[in-house]
């Protein structure tokens, strides 16, 4: 299964709509207790999108750089941290940016290094690292549900709509972590590499549903009528099913100290 990185820069075309996504406070917790970030500790984040993870960390008092390489998604994130004055959201790509070697404590990023090459990646976030700093890359993953709004929807893509990647069956699990761990390890810039999943309930609305739908980089750059129709169909069936449903979320947390 490849990573299509032409589709980096589509989630400008629904830059609005990401700003619902957050991630668990849990895993946020961890991230902070397990890097050993000190208080006035300094993160440097990799795609920060909209800020939904930002926020998270500013909140907690963080000094914090994010590079963001769509520029309405920038803007967003600009806006939704304008409460925080030691949080800079930088427009640009992660690759262009000509890094400060060893003045982070902690680097993140939120579904979003994937659209990077990791031979460019992994080696420019170990060098930003202080030594003793950490990395801590996190992703959301698909939950497949026996539900029958579920299982109708995965029919609808099936049998009227085969051409569009249905996002719960989009990878599994095991794949992420086979594929990140050798990630970390062909970069050899980092120690041993730990990985930790979350589970989360989400109530979403059908239009909540389908708005999540819209941000989905694969769905994007086909058919835009055929798109519509199938947003349609899945839009009758939650209705069918009351208009709200319940969704289990996921996200898999990897994190590791960059080697001294």
């Amino acid at each position: 299964m490849g990573i299509d990185r032409t589709k980096r820069i589509t989630f400008e075309e629904s830059a609005e709509l990401y700003t619902q996504e957050r991630y668990p406070d849990e895993l946020i917790a961890d991230i902070i207790s397990l890097s050993g970030i000190p208080p006035e500790g300094k993160i440097l984040e990799i795609g920060c999108g909209p800020g939904n993870a930002t926020i998270s960390f500013a909140q907690r008092g963080y000094e914090l750089l994010a590079i963001e390489l769509g520029e309405r998604l920038a803007t967003i994130a600009a806006e939704n941290c304008c409460a925080f004055p030691k949080v800079q959201i930088l427009n640009m790509a992660f690759e262009e940016w000509v890094e400060e070697t060893a003045v982070f404590d902690l680097v993140i990023a939120a579904d979003a290094l994937h659209w990077i090459p990791p031979e460019i990646s992994y080696p420019k976030a170990a060098r930003v690292l202080k030594a003793g700093g950490c990395a801590a890359f996190f992703w959301r993953v698909p939950i497949e549900t026996e539900a029958d709004w579920s299982q109708e929807i995965a029919a609808l893509y099936e049998h009227t709509a085969p051409q569009f990647v249905n996002p719960d069956k989009r990878f599994t699990t095991e794949w992420l972590v086979e594929i990140i761990q050798n990630n970390f390890a062909a970069s050899h810039c980092f120690g041993p590499v730990t990985h930790q999943q979350y589970f989360w309930s989400r109530s979403l609305t059908t239009s909540q549903y389908l708005n999540d739908l819209r941000t989905f980089s694969m769905h994007h750059g086909i058919d835009e009528a055929a798109r519509e129709a199938l947003y349609a169909k899945i839009g009758s069936v939650l209705e069918k099913h009351g208009g709200t449903i319940e969704k289990t979320e996921s996200a898999v947390l990897f994190m590791a100290k960059v080697r001294e």
